[in-house]
């Protein structure tokens, strides 16, 4: 019997390699669904700029990698799970026997109920297919409409832009990346993009998107409609757990996990964007879709699938976003907590912004924008549940103060 791996993303291929390094002599099986060899999704926009080719997305460069490593890949669809004969069904029929399994599925775009979702000309942009398909219509000139302006609807806007686009995104919420920055944040953002170009409407929701004569038009809630060559929606994600269903794997949002990365059934792991997975400072299950987590997680459930004894240290939103030039970042609980003091600081003629957010003495989260070269700083303080002291008072009243503060705080505990 096998160690499967359902999905072969980044937490799929570092679990893998993880494995093959502690259990030498075991079948490693490494399952996609796409006709691609493993590739990153984060370097889609890089494709669609036209920086790397296709096998630039690809997370090992040789094409021997994974025969040099023993790693088995197989293509298919993983349609149920029998956790009592311990066996994976594909959807063609065939099955597999697993001794160990890691689900490693991630999530898959979410597609709102718009009437004229599935018209010719509206995409995802979340696979290479999507991502070839997408620029194929993206020519310099053409009308794109993107519903969303999240983290990731923020990176195919930097990636779209860069095609010469003239681009219309379409958000929801009352500011840009409203899961990732605070509204004064946010809201600098709007502005930066809308000053090079990109028109932006906030608090608005897509109603349809209807076809005419080769051309689309998508109608807003606030009346508008915008003539369109390309939509793209761009309006989160889900995970992807629905061939899960009558396994008795726990589910809440994602696949519920410990932190050895086990599930609530013997011998089935998980990893990766799949998975709720405690929070570093919460303590609770949560979903935190970042890739350095999910190679964290990758790396402990791979080592407890092979009989160690590992843990994870919980999942920290680490967020960093380039928008079109604006570097802005957040760590932590960015927005705050009950009970808790924050202090924050704009300064939009010159780009700058940050915010610090406490509990008692220690900083659980920050977001800023403008400071790329002390970043460290924010992410060491909060990541580390450095004790303050004094340096927070110091804080509330400039914000600015936190390089020094991590400095001398990190010589007192040294």
């Amino acid at each position: 019997m096998a160690f499967v791996i359902v999905g072969n993303g980044p937490a799929g291929v570092v679990a893998a390699e993880a494995l093959r390094k502690q259990v030498p002599g075991q079948e490693i099986v490494l399952i996609g669904d796409e006709d691609e060899s493993p590739y990153s999704r984060m370097a889609i926009p890089y494709f669609l700029m036209g920086n790397i080719p296709d096998a630039g997305t690809h997370l090992r460069k040789t094409d021997d990698h994974y025969g040099s490593q023993n790693i088995r890949l197989v293509k298919g669809r993983v349609a149920r799970v029998d956790t009592k004969a311990q066996r994976i069904r594909f959807d063609d029929g065939r099955d597999l026997a697993y001794e160990r399994l890691l689900i490693a599925t991630g999530c898959h775009p979410v597609r709102p109920p718009i009437p004229g979702m599935d018209l010719p000309g509206v995409h995802t942009c979340w696979t290479l297919a999507d991502a070839r398909a997408i620029a194929a219509r993206a020519a310099k000139g053409s009308r794109v409409v993107q519903i969303g302006a999240g983290f990731i609807g923020c990176i195919i806007m930097e990636a779209l832009s860069s095609r010469g686009v003239d681009l219309t995104v379409v958000e929801m919420g009352d500011r840009m990346v409203p899961r990732m920055m605070t509204e004064k944040a946010g809201t600098m953002i709007r502005h930066w993009v809308e000053a090079k170009g990109v028109h932006v409407h906030v608090n608005a929701t897509v109603m349809t998107i209807s076809e005419a004569g080769g051309a689309l038009s998508v109608l807003l809630s606030s009346g508008d409609s915008l003539p369109a060559d390309l939509v793209i929606c761009a309006a989160g994600v889900r995970p992807n757990v629905a061939f899960l269903a009558g396994s008795g794997v726990e589910i809440g949002q994602g696949v519920r996990v410990n932190d050895r990365m086990q599930t609530n059934v013997p011998n089935i792991f998980a990893a990766g964007d799949v998975t709720e997975a405690v929070g570093f400072h919460s303590g609770t299950p949560e979903l935190n879709a970042i890739q350095p987590a999910a190679a964290d997680q990758a790396r402990v459930a791979a080592s407890n699938m092979a009989g160690a004894d590992a843990h994870f240290q919980g999942a920290l939103a680490i967020n960093v976003l380039d928008t079109l030039g604006m570097i802005s970042t957040s760590f932590g609980q960015w927005w705050g907590v009950e009970g808790g003091q924050g202090v924050e600081l704009l300064n939009e003629a010159q780009h700058r912004y940050v915010s610090l957010q406490f509990k008692d003495d220690v900083m659980v989260g920050a977001t800023c924008i403008g400071w790329t070269n002390h970043v460290g700083a924010l992410r060491g303080l909060v990541q580390g549940r450095t004790k303050l002291g004094a340096w927070k008072d110091q804080l509330l009243v400039d914000p600015t103060q936190f390089v020094a503060a991590y400095v001398a705080c990190g010589l007192k505990a040294a």
